[in-house]
């Protein structure tokens, strides 16, 4: 009996994908599941007919795979992805590759690599994007680890990964976390885009009285446009136009107000605090879903405390796609991005990654969940310069900000006086003027920290470090 190419441990719906993903370009499989009666429906139901085998056990899942063994796991992050390391190790043999595949913490990554290589097995801690369509059609895969462990499964990810004009949506990214880190930002900005988007349909709706299906065409609009042209702003459009088969109405107008989180925004402005790099579009995003899970809390505070009735202010029309609405969205949109390269510029630095910008923004292009037309923009950038400090200062990038942030101060201005919050976009603004203003009024913070704790300070007009008793 030969035996499989690949073998998968995880049957949710992102590991059925994987493995039928992997079938179709010709890999035969092996799948275990800790629950075997989940392995039977899957062989039984969509994996039936196929290059795919299913075992009860560990021992018999290692040995129907070929040697080296190339092993993707779909599990829960934490403890349970160590659980299965510590329950498969004992039946690996030297050179045999583990990928962990799941939303994993880079620094868990960055021990299980160092922990498994010792082994002399192979680990590769590999970011996924593109939701379980993606992962059936051809993901946006982000491997990070050894560059040997990477070269043993090149050629499968490669097939399995999504196309685009310039090769595949995979690349090696880097030693040890490197691949998760990545995709901890991937999933940042994210955030921040969900976010936007989100303030967008409020204004919409609130300020200009919009119903869902103008709201789409406005989407529609912006979908068709080089700046806005993506995967989330597509999906914005669908989810407005759904109406509830029972009663005709817009779903997305019945959802409860409170958005859920699985950590990785977290992840992604911890490791924005550690590193010193601003990230408050990206911050307030997960802020705002904290705040919606308030939910309660809001509908009472809502009877007690007073504001602003909601006012029009001037969004634009429908024709001309909301104007000054989509120039604020751009430059939201595009501060998200620009905070999340930068971050990643930075971490490649202090963790010597090494990361390839461009390479990162081609391999965002098909299959992920923040693909779109930008990222040609944004890999032109760091192509064109290696060394740039912020996205916002590309010839390109930079015409944008400058072009369009009247529409931005327009659109946050009005929603100031009619009390609706729009956290990124707001938060974006303050981000992008403080990033062009030559002198900030922390010279006043250093003073302060100078007086009360005699920190010191440096200044403009000598070279040195100085202190000033401030009280007598």
């Amino acid at each position: 009996m030969s035996k499989a190419h690949f073998g998968l441990i995880g049957l949710g719906v992102m590991g059925e994908n994987l493995v039928l993903n992997a079938e179709r370009n010709g890999f035969s499989s092996v799948v275990y599941n800790r629950t075997f009666s989940k392995t039977e429906a899957f062989l039984q139901g969509r994996g039936s007919g196929k290059s795919i085998a299913g075992v009860k056990n560990l021992q018999d899942f290692v040995k129907q795979l070929e040697r080296p063994r190339r092993i993707l796991m779909m599990v829960k992050a934490g403890p349970a992805t160590d659980s299965v390391i510590q329950e498969i190790s004992p039946f690996l043999q030297e050179g045999d590759l583990l990928i962990d595949g799941g939303n994993s913490e880079f620094r868990d990554t960055e021990r299980r690599v160092s922990e498994l290589e010792s082994k002399s097995f192979g680990y590769i801690g590999m970011g996924v994007s593109g939701g379980s369509k993606g992962a059936l059609e051809g993901p946006s895969m982000m491997p990070g680890g050894t560059k040997s462990s990477y070269k043993a499964i090149a050629n499968l990810l490669g097939k399995m990964a999504a196309q685009v004009e310039d090769g595949p949506c995979v690349t090696y990214i880097g030693p040890g976390g490197s691949g998760h880190f990545v995709k901890t930002v991937h999933n940042g900005i994210e955030y921040g885009i969900e976010q936007i988007l989100s303030e967008a349909y409020d204004l919409m709706k609130r300020v200009g009285g919009m119903n869902c299906d103008q709201i789409a065409d406005v989407m529609a609009f912006w979908n068709s446009t080089e700046e806005l042209s993506s995967y989330l702003v597509e999906i914005t459009e669908v989810c407005l136009r759904a109406t509830d088969p029972d009663d005709g109405e817009h779903v997305v107008e019945k959802i409860m107000d409170k958005a859920g989180q699985k950590g990785t925004g977290l992840w992604t402005v911890m490791s924005a605090l550690e590193l010193g790099a601003p990230v408050p579009t990206i911050y307030s995003a997960l802020n705002a879903r904290v705040l919606s899970s308030l939910k309660q809390q809001r509908v009472n505070a809502q009877e007690v405390l007073n504001g602003p009735e909601p006012q029009r202010f001037d969004l634009g029309n429908v024709e001309n796609g909301m104007a000054p609405l989509m120039d604020a969205v751009v430059m939201a949109t595009i501060a998200s991005y620009a905070q999340g390269m930068e971050l990643m510029r930075l971490a490649s630095s202090q963790y010597n990654y090494n990361l390839d910008m461009p390479s990162i923004a081609q391999i965002w292009k098909g299959g992920c969940i923040i693909r779109s037309q930008l990222l040609k923009r944004i890999q032109d950038a760091f192509t064109l310069n290696s060394q740039l400090p912020n996205l916002l200062v590309d010839p390109w990038f930079s015409g944008q900000v400058n072009n369009r942030h009247k529409g931005l101060s327009i659109v946050v201005a009005g929603a100031m006086k009619a009390g609706i919050p729009v956290p990124c976009l707001s938060s974006s603004l303050d981000y992008i003027n403080s990033y062009r203003t030559s002198r900030l009024p922390q010279n006043l913070v250093q003073a302060m920290r100078d007086c009360f704790g005699s920190h010191s300070y440096e200044r403009v007009d000598k070279e040195g470090v100085f202190h000033t008793e401030w009280l007598d």
